[in-house]
């Protein structure tokens, strides 16, 4: 029996191109059909609201231009890309100036055409009857109904024709079919009276519906595009926090450039009110710095020498110099913009019944108007052919796959930029989905429950000896050495203000402690087998050491020559939000538990802090097995959310029906999660929770509408009423409804801007 070797998978890239022409949820499934059809392609997604197709493939088997190629055969164009070395400001900012014209364009248009139309209304609804024979008046329409037919309306009729010659119906086919339906109809009674009389058949044209449906539709679209560019208004936001130049000191001087002139390593002064114009590490100088709209942090954060910047951020008091390490599409905030556009650009499941639908829902919707037309003229009422052509205009205009398109996409649009800045980075639409339906949360403990560093919770002298001079002596032996017990204390006598004096003949004690000289005075600073190994008795502090040991702290005595003056404890601090945030968790009905490899005495003391119960702790667990302990807990039927820090906790987040990573304000790409906290306050958890309930309502009340909205008005468009009531719909009424169902399902995403975190 021989064993085959596997063959490792084909390398894949991913791009993604800006498309133009597209209208509807029709278009999105031709272009996707095309790309995933093309030898190479590995998957392709196609966004409607963000107007984008992102393809990964094999650079191997094929490359951009034969992508490209593939577009423009499934009958569409490829827009302008940005340069590679511009920045996510520079694209968003070339992206946006386009939309602008595109939407002033559609506006100018829509306006001129229902100008036209309502001319045209006028004088064939004058009271009394027309002013002027019906002959005479449809001659003087047919030069203002071409120019509006054919110039304002050529963008249905381009698209429509480019997907004839593909085999392809889509929306635009539909408004150029009916539209040419009422055009061609009225230029043959305008030009063929006298055959038209004899024929039997009225003097009415459809030159107004034509030129007031071409309107609305018109007028429809521009208020879709300002309202997706408001449902994007996340990443405006994103990118307008970036200053446009930097004071940069260069030879001569300070110098103000233009923000994309800064080079890595340039020395940048910032100050105070002044944001930050790139990341960097601060080298003089100090300051706070507001990182709300970065980080979610609500508190000013005080920057010191040595410690990192981001830009975007405000400098809130003090002048400080800084050295630029990252630039341009670098920069946490472009990393930011491309992790948030990317998520706007993505798919959720729930959006396959749409895609699955509008596969077939404008051929359906022909088949419809064809048999409508039959009907009238089959079993209507005279005038059949003017009711005939009525009805099936009417179904063909008022039928809306833009709606069911634009359902899910544009209301993630705006939940993952509402997340953003909430400083909740969502990868995908999928894990914007997947997050309503956590029912159980993991929480490991350090470095997201506590805050992941030790810190002096108690200072316990000896009698005789002042607490001061204690922290004093221990940190003067301890400033050497570079344990993180030792920068705890030094960093916490820093933090009362005790003036500590220098310390000389320093030696580290591997895994036991330090040894030095502080004025004069041999000092012994450790655990206490490394006081006892030098004779010294610490019997009067040995019980509190096992006490502050057994709850899962770190006790360290301090001796001055030969005699025990003191014991230190540290332990790591549970972070003022967390208890805050299992609440809210709770509150939502979800389940939350902790994971640690720490002693079950330790965890449940923690769990006890911030409000989890013992039977919900998962103590004495090792890194490797904390994957296992989340398969456990999916196998008993919990939808579960791991939270960690992305790195130690990957494989437990991989296995996590959502990953959840604390991040940190310059790393916010962290490859395991599904969602990434930019800070690191938990509180942002049961915000994304919320978030992803509130986004998946709104999606789903966009697909009822959607589908409602065609399911009833197709039929009443066709004629349902006429037998019962008289009414047949009008065209022009079929295309305002048709536009205010696209823009209705757009604003009614737009709702997620009020939510609050």
């Amino acid at each position: 029996m021989t064993t085959e070797t596997p063959i490792p998978p084909a390398p894949a890239d991913e791009l993604t191109l800006p498309v133009v022409g597209m209208t509807c949820a029709s278009c999105v499934n031709r272009i996707e059909r095309f790309l995933n059809r093309a030898d190479g392609v590995a998957e392709a997604s196609v966004n409607l609201a963000t107007e984008r197709a992102t393809v990964r493939f094999d650079p191997s088997v094929i490359d951009r231009t034969g992508i490209v190629a593939t577009i423009e055969a499934a009958g569409y164009e490829v827009g302008r890309e940005a340069a590679a070395e511009a920045s996510a400001a520079e694209v968003e900012s070339a992206a946006d100036l386009e939309r602008r014209a595109e939407a002033g364009t559609l506006l100018r248009h829509a306006l001129a055409s229902l100008a036209i139309g309502a001319v045209m209304m006028t004088v064939m609804f004058w009271p009394g009857g027309a002013p002027w024979p019906m002959a005479d008046i449809n001659r003087w329409f047919l030069v203002p109904a071409t120019i509006v037919q054919f110039v304002f309306g050529r963008r249905f009729l381009v698209a429509a024709l480019k997907g004839a010659r593909h085999g392809d119906a889509n929306m635009n086919t539909l408004v150029a079919m009916g539209t040419m339906a009422a055009y061609g109809y009225s230029v043959f009674v305008a030009l063929l009276p006298d055959v038209v009389m004899r024929a039997g058949l009225g003097m009415e044209t459809y030159f107004d519906s034509a030129a007031v449906i071409i309107g609305l539709i018109l007028f429809g679209r521009w208020l879709e595009a300002r309202a997706k560019g408001r449902a994007a208004g996340a990443v405006k936001a994103l990118m307008r926090l970036q200053p446009a130049t930097a004071r940069v000191l260069r030879e001569g001087g300070e110098r103000e450039v233009p923000i994309d002139q800064v080079a890595v390593g340039d020395l940048v002064r910032v100050r105070p009110g002044d944001r930050v114009p790139v990341d960097g590490v601060l080298i003089d100088g100090a300051s706070a710095i507001d990182e709300s709209m970065v980080t979610g942090e609500s508190l000013p954060v005080e920057k010191t020498v040595g410690d990192q910047v981001i830009g975007a951020t405000m400098n809130a008091s003090g002048s400080f110099v800084m050295r630029a390490e990252r630039v341009g599409r670098d920069t946490t905030l472009s990393q930011i913009v491309t992790l948030v556009e990317q998520a706007q650009g993505s798919k959720a499941p729930i959006q396959r019944l749409a895609d699955r639908v509008t596969g077939w829902f404008v051929p359906a919707v022909i088949v419809i108007a064809t048999l409508t037309f039959i009907g009238w003229m089959l079993l209507g009422p005279e005038p059949r052919l003017p009711l005939a052509l009525t009805g099936a205009i009417a179904v063909l205009i008022i039928a809306c796959p833009c709606a069911m398109g634009l359902a899910t996409p544009t209301a993630i649009m705006v939940g993952t930029g509402k997340g953003a800045e909430n400083g909740i980075l969502i990868r995908d639409g999928a894990a914007l989905e997947h997050a309503q339906r956590v029912t159980a949360v993991v929480l490991d403990k350090t470095g997201t429950i506590t805050r992941g560093q030790p810190a002096v919770t108690l200072v316990q002298p000896v009698a005789g000896v002042a607490e001061e001079e204690l922290l004093r002596v221990v940190a003067a032996a301890e400033r050497g050495s570079e344990h993180p017990l030792a920068e705890a204390i030094v960093r916490h006598a820093d933090g009362l203000n005790i003036d500590t004096p220098d310390a000389t003949a320093f030696e580290a004690v591997a895994g036991h402690g330090v040894r030095a000289t502080v004025d004069g005075s041999r000092v012994l600073v450790g655990t206490e087998a490394h006081l006892e190994a030098a004779g010294i008795d610490v019997s009067s502090l040995s019980l509190l050491a096992s006490e502050i040991a057994a709850r899962g702290a770190s006790p360290v005595l301090v001796a001055r020559d030969g005699v025990l003056i003191g014991l230190i404890g540290l332990s790591d601090t549970v972070k003022p939000e967390s208890a805050e945030a299992v609440k809210r968790l709770r509150q939502a009905g979800v389940q939350v538990w902790m994971i640690t490899g720490d002693r079950r005495a330790t965890a449940q003391k923690i769990g006890a802090e911030v409000g989890i119960g013992p039977d919900r702790i998962l103590a004495d667990v090792l890194p490797a097995e904390k994957a296992a302990k989340v398969a456990e807990l999916q196998a008993s039927g919990m939808v579960v959310a791991m939270v960690g820090d992305g790195i130690n906790d990957a494989p437990a987040l991989a296995q996590a029906d959502l990953g959840i990573a604390i991040g940190t304000g310059a790393d916010v790409a962290l490859e395991a999660s599904d969602i990434t906290l930019v800070g690191d306050d938990l509180r942002a958890v049961p915000t994304a929770v919320r978030l992803s309930r509130s986004t998946m309502r709104v999606i789903r009340q966009n697909l009822g509408w959607a589908f409602g909205y065609n399911v009833l008005l197709i039929p009443v468009a066709a004629g349902l009423l006429w037998p019962v009531a008289g009414i047949l719909l009008s065209p022009a009424l079929a295309a305002g409804a048709m536009a205010l169902s696209s823009v209705s399902v757009v604003t009614n995403s737009l709702r997620l801007r009020a939510f609050k975190a």
